[in-house]
């Protein structure tokens, strides 16, 4: 299948540009990235060296209307612009943040502009999304802070109440995208711990409210803390919430077993292992840990995926295979590093 790639020039679009190259099925063929257009695709990934001679192209609709289907991994309000120039029947993946909300008032708020309007969400592991987008050709793959937070909050939303979760989510470098920040050089974030957006404003908090209020019928809220690590990549993700009835730890166990029975890239780990953000590194998998704290009559759940990966170019593959008819693990087999 030919496969369209507009934004290739930042992490996630290297990452997409790896998983592709490994996919059984899909081939770049469009590989576009607007400002570094005419560049050499190995002077911004140089560990592509399978796209070794190869450029980046400027945005060719021409070109991505021919293909089978396109990935935009374009900053938060640019996809739109893009959408409006391609063929209704091209199935897209779009790795922004531009068609996740069906609030236009919660758009505007947490990232201004006009509202493009909603897709279907791309979260497999959600009770009953898998057959929706199995059934669409426009998928608005979640962002990464909201694919941890909900696949360790969605198994417990009956027993907790849900209209008081807490989260704290650390995240790598990488999270923030490539442009050059201050905050972002090495010798500011080495070493250091630092929170950001915090009091209610990140961006995702409406999408991980809007995703898990979906898919359980009740009205979820989250107060979320993220934090910047210092590393390239990886999200570790802690979610408290209250419990609103008795269960034991087995019984807790037994819901989160239950609820990702059919999920091939989500494991909760054995009893006292803990989720490493290292083991996740270049895989799309999800590990999960889960405990009731008695003295304060709390669930705790810890979950750990890659960003870059189950956070945006893996699950962008994953929701790909879906909606082309494929296998959903073809090109995604592969496991975390461990290092």
């Amino acid at each position: 299948m030919k496969i369209g790639l507009v934004g290739a020039s930042g992490y996630t679009g290297g990452e997409l540009l790896r998983l592709i190259d490994h996919h059984p099925s899909f081939e770049a063929v469009t590989i576009s990235a607007h400002s570094n257009a005419g560049e050499f695709i190995t002077t911004l990934h140089p560990q592509l060296s399978q796209y070794a001679g190869k450029m980046f192209s400027a945005l060719d609709v021409k070109a991505l209307n021919a293909c089978d289907l396109v990935f935009l991994a374009l900053p938060h309000g640019q996809s739109a612009a893009v959408v409006s120039q391609l063929s209704q029947d091209l199935p897209i993946i779009d790795l922004g943040a531009d068609y996740r909300l069906a609030d236009q008032d919660a758009w505007k708020k947490y990232y201004g502009g006009d509202h493009a309007g909603t897709w279907t969400y791309g979260l497999p592991e959600l009770n009953g999304q898998r057959e929706q987008i199995k059934a669409s050709k426009r998928i608005a793959n979640p962002g990464c802070y909201a694919t941890a937070i909900a696949l360790a909050s969605a198994p417990i939303l009956d027993v907790v109440q849900a209209s008081d979760i807490v989260v704290v989510a650390a995240s790598g470098t990488t999270g923030a995208g490539r442009s050059a920040k201050v905050s972002l050089l090495g010798s500011e974030v080495m070493g250091s711990l630092s929170s950001y957006k915090f009091g209610g404003v990140h961006q995702h908090t409406p999408e991980i409210e809007q995703a898990l209020s979906h898919v359980s019928g009740k009205n979820v809220k989250i107060s979320f803390t993220p934090v910047l690590a210092p590393m390239p990549r990886g999200i570790l993700a802690t979610v408290t919430a209250v419990l609103s009835e008795n269960i034991s730890q087995d019984n807790l166990r037994e819901m989160f077993n239950k609820y990702f029975d059919s999920s091939e890239f989500v494991s909760l780990l054995v009893k006292d292992q803990m989720p490493r953000t290292s083991s996740l590194t270049g895989s799309n998998y999800v590990h999960l840990q889960c405990a009731i704290d008695t003295h304060t009559n709390r669930v705790v759940v810890s979950v750990a995926i890659d960003n870059l990966g189950k956070g945006a170019a893996g699950q962008a593959i994953q929701n790909a295979n879906l909606i082309m008819g494929l296998d959903e693990s073809a090109g995604l087999l592969v496991k975390g590093l461990g290092v």
